[in-house]
């Protein structure tokens, strides 16, 4: 039944054929149990072990990387090779691939536990009526009809309809729904709101929520997937995990690669078809199948075997990073998503605020000499801490607050009429609340008054224990005076009242709404003298004034406290003893901003980025609290930004795109719109972060691009999420987004890195093949180049400094390309120079060395046909390991020198010195010392095919390499003139790498 709450009980009862004074009958269940179903959620199949790792199988780079794997091995295999040489270069790829899987499959099955940990929030049992006795019954056996009692700490078991009220009220604790802190009072009466959201449907007990008071009885009109978790669920279960901006790259880059690499291969082939012939091969077939295995070695040049391990190192890297900032990363990708981050959408309870209600306003009466006649005191401290201090209108502190006589009995006040707890928890280091946070706001109050009659207040408080700090002065108003008799609070009278006896004096303490308090005060307690004298009607008209602002203009939550004398001996109290009140104060409580938030959204402003705040609270209060921490400072009003969301439903698919492109505030929102709300803003393309902690966020959490939980939020909101604020704090969003930032632009440096570098093997197998000069290095070297020289460095660009201005920036667009048409240009050049350096080590070993043969270059060109022909030198000189060995360690010592140009994209090494990475120092120097390794140790040596290099080598090997930081240091200088930007305009229309067709933001 969907619409119960617009239902009258008898209405509701008539419907399910349920007289509720006996329950159903056992034939009625059955029946209903047929019509509706079970009271559970629906088991969902998890997807099997193995489909989980074929899937991270599924990409197209992955899949090159297999291919090169399987064909380096049935080549090694058919060259003769046997043993390690045979599996080595196959081995590594595919042990890199199941790393990277293992992560991947971790990472997917944490996020299937979100909808596991929804069924923690069931309830196990209920007490039913049915054939007119209650019993205990599982809650899984209730179906819609039955009749449940529910009591004080019961967690709902199904959406039920209230039809009887036990206890003057009944309140229930809706955070896992609605996200707001405060309980709501529940009530009978039909609700007639139009699009009524939960916050709106008082009459309605919500499953998997906890009765906080009361007593009542209601009918179950929703079970299993039809209630509010079920639509939860249901949800959860729609949504598709977001493909990340970088996976998004990495696929099209993956795609590039594939044709870029298939094209290199049948060109080198076709390039050769004239030397298939040539009588070294024996034959057209055997040389068609050797410059075949040529341009299989040119692919394993250009796949970069260590892209995937490097990506997942250089994010893991930034996990660590922060878990130090209170971000805690639970799945690797959402790190770099964070860097392109366009809008947040911030929940407004222990987001944007502290979650913990403060008194931060009090109004007494100063003296009816005074004009003014009410006098406003300001109340720091925004936590349940005892920590803070009272300032006068005047901006004063107040050393002695207790000294003053209307503070004073606002304390006594507080911590009487009051059944809240606060304690603190040595494991999380902060004070917790037990109890409705207005009680515990009051509790809070009365300890930073604190108590009079000492010199030494309130540093003497400093020097107890936060255990005994925690409630010492409502624990000494407590010895003081024994609690008699308790008026508890109702809905109809919206007050307390409790009744204390001190030393043969009896006196009752009030707490309650102002507009029920004030109307049952006939006298008031002045604060300067503390005299009581009748509240006249200009007093009462000044205070109702102080009311009215506090709760309009500062949109405070207020409660009046009152006393009354009470004769001596009295043992009880009634509804008659709550009149002829002396007034003593005015208390206005907010759920105040973190200190850090104002900050915070003026660097998102700063960065580009769009704050949308998405709240179950009020819109006054939603729009008060975004004046207070300054995010909408720059506007006059919130017309045509702040929307309820039954507001936003109204308007058209046209006003609701614009909407959506000025929307600052959202307001009344229930887990559905949240969802809607991520959706549109992505088909704007936008890149949507979205926090939450309730049971409520997790299906929006799931959907929107990165989904942020509380660290403080439920379980189902955390497993849905890619990252968990371990502190709360909106700040630390901003921080992670800045780490994100910079993430990103150090994996495009090694990426770049890594393209020159590889473009650089390919142009060096390519022009050796070209030229007709022996096999310049054999892919067993190309693998280790890849690998180790590659791996280590790239690796350690991650460790890149932040740049200072990175937040200064505006999001990058998601369809920007890691490398545009300049950016290719620029590594193309250095691509091409890292071959020819290559290939030229190789000749020069042939033709100029003192250790070589110092053959002509012609005869270089003839190698294949040396067995045919007379020469002066034996044919054993081209399977020297030396010019492979020399041409080998230029690419290493070259690419060295070319991850130093990667330090900054643009910045010379003179601005940007290598020291300034320390890491990649220490990658340089530990990836020579390995390259010096296997030159010099004999296992390894053979194993690469690679021999010891003389002095002179080296020296050479130096002046091949070295140019390359100068052709850099020219390109980089281009690149910040004028000459390279319009090279950069000309390249921009047709960029080298592919770019995702999405429309420009």
């Amino acid at each position: 039944m969907e619409d119960a709450y617009a239902r009258s009980v008898s209405e509701v009862l008539e419907f399910f054929a349920v007289d509720p004074s006996k329950g159903l009958s056992d034939f009625q269940v059955a029946e209903h149990a047929r019509l509706y179903g079970k009271n559970v959620l629906p088991q969902e199949q998890s997807t099997p072990f193995w489909k989980l790792v074929l899937k991270q199988f599924d990409d197209l780079l992955v899949k090159i990387l297999i291919a090169a794997a399987i064909v380096s091995f049935l080549l090694a295999l058919a060259n003769g090779e046997t043993g390690l040489s045979a599996f080595l270069e196959p081995s590594v790829i595919l042990m890199i691939l199941a790393a990277n899987a293992a992560v991947g499959v971790i990472t997917e099955t944490n996020a299937e536990k979100a909808l596991e940990e929804l069924r923690a929030y069931q309830a196990d049992v209920a007490t039913v009526l049915r054939n007119g006795c209650f019993s205990i019954l599982p809650a899984t056996d209730l179906v819609p009809g039955d009749i449940v009692e529910v009591s004080v700490g019961c967690k709902i078991p199904a959406d039920m309809r209230m039809i009887e009220m036990l206890s003057d009220q009944l309140r229930v604790d809706q955070a896992i729904l609605t996200g707001e802190s405060c309980s709501v009072e529940k009530e009978l009466a039909i609700t007639s709101v139009t699009n009524a959201v939960y916050q709106d449907k008082t009459n309605i007990l919500f499953s998997g929520t906890v009765v906080v008071a009361g007593r009542a009885r209601a009918v179950v009109v929703g079970v299993g997937s039809n209630t509010a978790m079920g639509s939860i669920r249901d949800s959860m279960m729609k949504t598709e995990d977001e493909v990340t901006p970088l996976k998004k790259k990495l696929d099209e880059f993956g795609t590039f690669l594939a044709k870029v690499i298939a094209g290199i291969c049948v060109l080198v082939w076709v390039v050769n078809i004239g030397h298939f012939r040539d009588p070294a091969h024996g034959g057209f077939l055997q040389g068609a199948i050797h410059y075949f295995k040529i341009a299989v070695a040119l692919a394993v040049a250009a796949i970069p075997e260590g892209l995937p391990a490097v990506v997942t190192t250089c994010l893991a890297l930034g996990t660590k990073r922060m878990a130090r900032l209170n971000a805690v990363v639970r799945s690797l990708p959402s790190v770099e998503t964070l860097g392109c981050t366009t809008v947040i959408c911030s929940d407004k309870t222990g987001t944007l605020t502290t979650n913990m209600m403060s008194v931060s306003k009090i109004c007494v009466l100063d003296s009816v000499s005074h004009s003014p006649l009410a006098a406003e005191y300001n109340v720091s401290g925004t936590t349940y801490a005892p920590e803070g201090f009272i300032f006068d209108s005047t901006g004063v502190q107040l050393e002695i607050p207790a000294q003053f006589h209307c503070l004073l009995h606002i304390a006594m006040c507080s911590a009487l009429c009051n059944e809240s707890v606060i304690q603190y928890n040595p494991e999380k280091r902060g004070y917790e609340k037990i109890g409705e946070s207005t009680e515990v706001a009051l509790r809070v109050l009365a300890e930073k008054i604190g108590l009079p009659g000492f010199d030494s207040m309130p540093s003497a408080l400093n020097m107890l224990s936060k255990h005994e700090r925690a409630s010492y002065c409502n624990h000494y108003w407590e010895d003081q005076f024994k609690k008699v008799s308790v008026l508890e609070f109702s809905c109809e009278r919206k007050m307390m009242s409790v009744l204390c006896s001190r030393k043969q004096i009896d006196i009752m303490f009030s707490k309650g709404a102002p507009e029920s308090i004030l109307p049952k005060c006939t006298s008031v307690l002045c604060n300067d003298d503390g005299l009581t004298i009748p509240l006249t009607s200009n007093i009462r008209a000044e205070l109702e004034s102080k009311f009215h602002s506090f709760a309009g203009k500062e949109t405070l939550r207020c409660l009046a406290l009152a006393l009354k004398r009470m004769p001596t001996g009295q043992q009880a109290l009634s509804l008659d003893d709550e009149n002829d009140l002396t007034f003593i104060g005015l208390v206005g409580m907010l759920d105040p901003p973190r200190e850090e938030v104002k900050n915070a959204i003026v660097s998102c402003m700063t960065a580009g980025i769009r704050v949308i705040v998405v709240t179950g609270d009020n819109k006054i209060t939603a729009e008060s609290l975004c004046r207070k921490i300054g995010a909408f400072d720059h506007l006059d009003d919130f017309v045509g930004l702040s929307y309820t969301a039954s507001e936003f439903e109204e308007l058209s698919a046209m006003q609701k795109t614009l909407a959506l492109q000025r929307m600052t505030l959202f307001t009344r929102v229930e887990p559905s719109h949240k969802r809607i709300l991520v959706e549109a803003l992505q088909h704007q393309n936008e890149v949507v972060a979205m926090t939450g902690d309730g049971v409520n966020d997790a299906p929006a959490l799931k959907k929107a691009d990165i989904g942020i939980a509380m660290g403080s939020g439920t379980a189902v909101a955390k497993s849905a999420a890619d990252m968990v604020l371990a502190d709360d704090n909106f700040a630390t969003i901003v921080a992670a987004v800045a780490e994100g930032r910079a993430i990103y632009n150090n994996t495009k440096q090694f990426i770049r890195y890594m393209i020159s570098s590889n473009i650089g093997e390919v142009v060096c197998i390519f022009v050796a093949a070209l030229l007709g000069i022996p096999d310049t290095l054999v892919p067993v070297q190309l693998l280790w180049v890849n690998l180790v020289t590659d791996g280590l460095p790239a690796t350690a660009i991650g460790f890149n400094k932040q740049d200072s201005d990175v937040m200064k920036a505006k999001p990058r667009k998601v369809n920007e390309a890691f490398v545009t048409g300049w950016l290719f240009f620029r590594y193309l050049v250095i691509g091409v120079y890292v071959g020819i350096a290559t290939v030229a080590g190789f000749v020069w070993w042939f033709v100029y060395s003192d250790n070589g043969p110092k053959l002509p270059y012609t005869e270089l060109m003839k190698f294949d046909s040396c067995t045919t022909r007379e020469t002066n030198y034996p044919c054993s000189v081209f399977s020297d390991r030396h010019p492979s060995t020399v041409a080998m360690t230029v690419l290493v010592v070259v690419e060295m020198f070319n991850a130093l140009n990667n330090l900054s994209e643009n910045q010379s090494l003179f601005v940007i010195p290598p020291w300034s990475n320390l890491w990649l120092v220490g990658s340089i120097v530990l990836t020579m010392l390995l390259h010096v390794l296997i030159l010099y140790v004999q296992p390894l040596s053979v194993l690469f095919s690679v021999t010891p290099l003389t002095w002179t080598e080296w020296t050479v090997v130096f002046y091949l390499s070295f140019p390359v930081i100068i052709i850099d240091e020219i390109l980089k200088f281009f690149s910040r003139n004028s000459s390279g930007m319009r090279l950069n305009y000309r390249f921009r229309r047709v960029d080298l790498l592919p770019k995702r067709e999405v429309r420009d933001k």
